[in-house]
């Protein structure tokens, strides 16, 4: 079954209009996750929303929006009056101008969704709209209201549906001159371009992402079980740092590692092969429930073990 959607509005091409969904395409709901525990009783901690002056609890009905001018000075604003000002694009996301992807720079992006005909009408108008900008190759640029902020989204075909890419606006990217200026200007001979190449042509393939291992996500999952099966935790070792000393030299042995064939007798690694959303644990962690389990034992109390 799909997520529920996070948008539901309309999708408008000058006179052409149908209803749709607002899907995220991402999640990061099956990674590991912690919560934090009084070290003393082993019981969760718990956050309050209290007043900073008084120190009195403040419940939600009575906590409202409120603009900082100075210290201790601020703008109260109303939710009906942040309703107010909603503008067309809460509801609809109107098709403003088709730009080559190219155009956009990559520190523009910052999160996709997938975008659906929302119910049994407005398949067709969907279909053209889709379609239409297939056939010219190009990215439709909109705009659309997201947690009370409108946002640039940026529409491209995929299979049946479409894929809309939020944008941010240009006072949210920083410019690169302020990291950039303080890097040296340096020649790079033709012979370290060379091997630099070298390495590149030994390396090269295909983007995969089915190949990538969330290394840290197992290594969580396996000091988890570890700990949940009483075994000792052991200390892996740090790699060494390596100093390069000589540029060219670092290169010709960097060349010479990759086109190495790999040693006899140890046979290649195999990658383990990732499960469909959050990767199966050894044993069930407490709080969370595995897939079957075993009915419980009347009267019997969780144990907690310290970390």
């Amino acid at each position: 079954m799909a997520p529920r959607a996070n948008w539901k509005g309309f999708l408008r091409l000058s006179l052409v209009t149908c209803p749709v969904a607002l899907y995220p395409a991402t999640s990061e709901s099956e990674k590991i996750s912690f919560n934090q525990l009084n070290r003393q009783t082993g019981h969760r901690i718990k956050y309050l929303k209290v007043d900073a002056d008084t120190g009195d609890e403040v419940p939600n009905e009575d906590i409202v929006k409120g603009y900082q001018l100075e210290k201790d000075q601020f703008i109260e604003v109303t939710k009906e009056e942040l309703e107010e000002i909603a503008l067309e694009s809460t509801r609809t996301i109107e098709i403003d101008e088709f730009v080559d992807k190219a155009d956009i720079d990559p520190r523009y992006l910052i999160r996709p969704y997938y975008l659906t005909p929302d119910g049994k009408v407005g398949h067709d108008a969907f279909a053209v709209i889709r379609e239409t900008i297939r056939e010219m190759n190009k990215v439709a640029i909109g705009r659309v209201v997201l947690t009370n902020r409108e946002h640039i989204i940026a529409l491209e075909p995929m299979d049946k549906g479409l894929v809309g890419t939020l944008l941010r606006y240009p006072y949210e990217v920083r410019s690169e001159q302020e990291y950039f200026d303080e890097i040296q200007d340096v020649k790079v001979t033709k012979d370290m371009l060379d091997l630099a190449k070298h390495i590149v042509n030994q390396k090269a393939g295909r983007f995969d992402p089915e190949k990538f291992e969330d290394h840290y996500e197992t290594a969580l999952i396996e000091l988890i079980n570890q700990k949940r099966a009483g075994k000792p935790i052991t200390p892996k070792e740090k790699p060494a740092a390596r100093n390069v000393v000589d540029l060219m030299e670092a290169l010709r042995r960097s060349v010479g590692q990759e086109a190495a064939p790999a040693k006899a007798g140890k046979p290649a690694k195999k990658p383990k092969k990732a499960a469909a959303g959050q990767k199966e644990m050894l044993l069930p962690i407490a709080g969370k429930k595995p897939k079957e389990t075993a009915a419980k034992k009347p009267g019997a109390k969780a144990q907690r073990k310290s970390a």
